[in-house]
């Protein structure tokens, strides 16, 4: 057999026909190493590895091995020189040969959730990789090799111990996505503020407390995630990223927000959640493309009447923070969804949040609330309403107008009776449990829509 159709038959996706080339090559030993660049027996080697490992043997271009509970990786994996996709996340990898760096065609590398703790400096032979995802590792240094990568778009290193980075990354001029979130930084990398072509940023949980005014350099981002640290204020810097879609501040101790807020107007994701703020500038309502807003866990006691400006806005989250009233502004939220209020000192609801027609799930449990307004009817969209913990001793009869009401949700109140007019949504559960002093009609009561456990 001639060794060109031995090639052939090597690229065929049934087992007996590439054992037979195989067989056949073994007179070919010459020819065989010049062409593979790997011995006979190598190639066997790996091609039993890929047969017992890989989910897709019928495509030389892609290797998925996750959750294979490999330890370690052939250095007969040159042999794949077609490789352009190697999955091997979730396994048990402590290193990686350094003949991975022969893979010149890999374009996608994920050693996610494994125990390594370093790589070779080969990596960095890997010129036509696009995506390496290094996450949930225990990586403490990263090669400067890692600067070679400059096809690189998207590097995740979420989740391992690294507490700085090479000079090199700055190299990495296509680099559109960088997660360094869950590692050990206390200061801002500044190595990262060359990468121009950075659009997404996510820093999370670190010990961070300051932005260097070098930030601005970094002028196209567009998600920016720096939930988790210990920044006191929202630095002005920041506002000026024009760009910015998302934006995430959680769990800091943010003590205020600036008016410079404002600014973001392309901003369509914000989470404020966390914090310890008690006011919102009235220039949050600039924000004219925010689709959602995350105010959980702070100190809010009121909110700006611009609050109703958001015309884009689709969920708004303000749990456990100290409303006491909600200004009727927020009737003007006409894109609104879900609105989720929960533990606050809410006494009552103004009749404006009936002309959120376009609400799906309203949640006002844990708050102080003695009676709803009769409007309630309006919002014919609405599939959930939680009211559990509050202090209401009946509901307005138009309750039974809201025909896509799913579930009602009514546990510990003081209510003691309910109308009959729910019986007219076809579908709803109402949740009654712990309200001692009820009394409901026997058609109620007989309708099979009363939960009281």
């Amino acid at each position: 057999m001639e060794f060109q159709k031995i090639i052939q038959l090597l690229e065929s996706d049934k087992k007996i026909t590439v054992l037979l080339a195989l067989q056949s090559a073994e007179n070919y030993h010459t020819e065989f190493e010049a062409h593979f660049g790997a011995t006979i027996e190598d190639y066997k080697t790996m091609l039993k590895w890929v047969w017992k490992h890989h989910a897709d043997v019928n495509n030389p271009c892609k290797l998925y091995a996750n959750r294979r509970n490999l330890t370690e990786l052939p250095s007969q994996i040159s042999v794949l020189r077609d490789l352009e996709i190697l999955e091997l996340s979730g396994n048990q990898l402590s290193a990686l040969p350094t003949e991975i760096g022969k893979l010149a065609n890999l374009q996608e590398l994920d050693l996610s959730s494994n125990q390594i703790c370093n790589l070779p400096p080969e990596i960095g032979q890997l010129t036509n990789l696009q995506e390496l995802d290094l996450s949930f590792n225990q990586i403490t240094n990263l090669p400067p090799e890692i600067g070679q990568l400059a096809n690189l778009q998207e590097l995740g290193l979420f989740s391992n111990q690294i507490d700085h980075l090479p000079p090199e990354i700055g190299q990495l001029t296509n680099l559109q996505e960088l997660n360094l979130g869950f590692n050990q930084f206390k200061s801002f990398p500044l190595e990262i503020i060359g990468l121009h072509s950075l659009e997404r940023l996510y820093l999370a949980d670190s010990e961070i407390s300051q932005l260097p005014a070098e930030i601005e350099q970094i002028t196209g981002l567009k998600i920016l995630v720096l939930s988790g640290n210990l920044f006191t204020r929202i630095p002005t810097k920041l506002c000026q990223f024009n760009k910015l879609i998302e934006l995430s501040l959680r769990e800091n101790l943010l003590s205020e927000i600036p008016a410079e807020i404002g600014q973001l107007t392309h901003l369509q994701f914000l989470n404020l959640s966390d914090n310890q703020f008690s006011q919102l500038p009235s220039e949050i309502g600039q924000l004219c493309n925010l689709e959602e807003l995350y105010l959980n866990h702070n100190q809010l006691q009121e909110l700006p009447p611009e609050i109703g400006q958001l015309s884009s806005l689709k969920e708004l989250f303000l749990n456990c923070n100290q409303l006491r009233v909600l200004p009727p502004e927020v009737g003007q939220l006409q894109e609104l969804q879900y609105f989720t209020m929960y533990e606050n000192q809410l006494a009552a609801l103004p009749p404006e949040i009936c002309r959120l027609r376009n609400l799906l799930g309203l949640s006002l449990n844990n708050n102080q609330l003695t009676a709803l307004p009769s409007q309630i009817g309006q919002l014919t969209r609405l599939e959930t309403l939680s009211l559990e913990h509050n202090q209401l001793r009946e509901l307005p009869c138009e309750i039974g107008q809201l025909k896509a009401l799913e579930h009602l949700h009514l546990e510990y109140n003081p209510l003691q009776t309910l109308p009959d007019t729910l019986l007219s949504i076809p579908n709803i559960r109402i949740y009654l449990k712990d309200n001692p002093d009820l009394k409901v009609s026997d058609k109620l009561r007989n309708s099979g829509k009363l939960i009281f456990e």
